[in-house]
């Protein structure tokens, strides 16, 4: 089992001093990642999602990282793929930089960027998002198979053309795509690549996620595989927030995933724009009492309830000692995921306890997990 850290670059009460300043806080918690023994950094891509995701072009990001790390992998999660936001020959372009650059540390995910505002920046059309994502991740996994491109489909018209830089990782890189619902998950497993899925509701969810993905990669038909070189691997979010002071990291987790659950309601489900305060005595409280608002609004706008469908609002995670840490990423190891992947830059969290807790993972939870796996092999 990996342990990786993912990037949103979310930023309660912006202004462009505090978002510079974000934004170097997370290469900082990026690096030291590195330090404390995680295997991955993954970073987001989202466009004019204020507050929610300050993460607009995270090859940049992933560059400043990759330069300033040597052994951890880098991965984008995700690239919005449909073309208007990134042509699918420019995304193998970057892709092929950035694993030469970074000596073949790259992971590359998939992904619809679908809120309205970021369709409505770019232009895209939502009824083409699936089969546009698709036809990325199908040209992506063939841009290098030989010296020239020759790609011609109804969506695609590219080549022949190299495609420059080659990446290092051959045919191309891992590929995954992120899978907030369990039609995704589904499709992933049925494309052959790796599933990126949102880990809110709970370790019964991530199961009931992990035997819908496995039980599709045993039945799939080879013929709707994007690849042949599968990234059969399920990877699992798990926010945390992790002092010597449980109950402090419960309010502050509490906290910073309140401010992640409104701003996806606001932006997903039109609901208003996150709290912006940092100090609330009862969080878990107003994370129940939120999700009835935004569930009612929803439902009147006969708008899907994504950000119940997510668990989004359910603070039932990684919040406490490192201990209680431990007991929580056990429930998801026992379940067979290939990866944790730790949320714990929300946008309430200050930079310290961010710092503390990616310490506190990298001495105490990351090791118990490996020395128990060394454990198990020599037994």
């Amino acid at each position: 089992m990996q342990f990786s850290m993912i990037f949103e670059a979310q930023l309660a009460k912006p202004t462009p001093e505090r978002e510079r300043q974000l934004l170097l806080d997370s290469v900082e918690q990026a690096v030291y990642g590195e330090e404390m023994g995680f295997d991955r950094v993954w970073a987001v891509e989202h466009h004019g999602l204020e507050r929610y995701a300050h993460m607009s072009a995270s090859e940049i990001f992933l560059s400043w990282v990759a330069a300033k790390t040597s052994r951890i992998r880098i991965g984008h999660g995700v690239v919005c793929m449909p073309f208007n936001y990134n042509h699918p020959v420019r995304v193998a372009e970057r892709v092929g930089m950035l694993d030469a650059l970074s000596g073949g540390r790259l992971d590359v995910g998939g992904g619809r960027g679908s809120t309205r505002m970021e369709m409505g920046m770019y232009g895209v059309e939502p009824s083409a998002t699936y089969p546009q994502m698709e036809e990325s991740l199908r040209f992506l996994a063939n841009a290098w198979r030989k010296d020239e491109v020759d790609w011609h489909t109804d969506l695609l018209d590219v080549g022949p053309a190299k495609i420059l830089p080659r990446p290092v990782q051959t045919p191309h890189p891992p590929l995954y795509m992120a899978c907030s619902k369990r039609d995704t998950v589904k499709l992933a497993a049925a494309l052959g690549v790796g599933a990126l899925v949102m880990g809110f509701a709970g370790p019964e969810e991530v199961k009931e996620m992990y035997d819908l993905y496995w039980d599709t990669v045993r039945t799939r038909a080879p013929e709707r595989l994007v690849t042949s070189e599968t990234t059969d691997r399920f990877v699992a979010l798990c926010p945390t927030i992790v002092l010597d002071d449980g109950a402090r990291a419960l309010r502050i987790g509490a906290r910073g995933q309140r401010f992640f659950a409104e701003s996806i309601a606001h932006w997903y489900g039109n609901g208003p724009a996150p709290a912006e305060d940092t100090e609330d005595d009862d969080n878990i409280a107003a994370l129940a009492r939120d999700k009835d608002a935004l569930v009612a609004k929803l439902n009147e706008a006969n708008i899907p309830a994504r950000p119940q469908d997510t668990g989004t609002f359910n603070a039932e995670h990684a919040y406490g000692t490192a201990e209680y840490a431990i007991e929580y990423v056990q429930r998801l190891a026992d379940i067979g995921v290939d990866e944790i992947m730790c949320l714990i830059q929300m946008g309430t969290v200050p930079q310290e306890v961010c710092m503390e807790t990616i310490r506190q993972w990298g001495e105490t939870v990351i090791p118990h997990f490996r020395a128990a796996e060394r454990a198990g092999s020599r037994a």
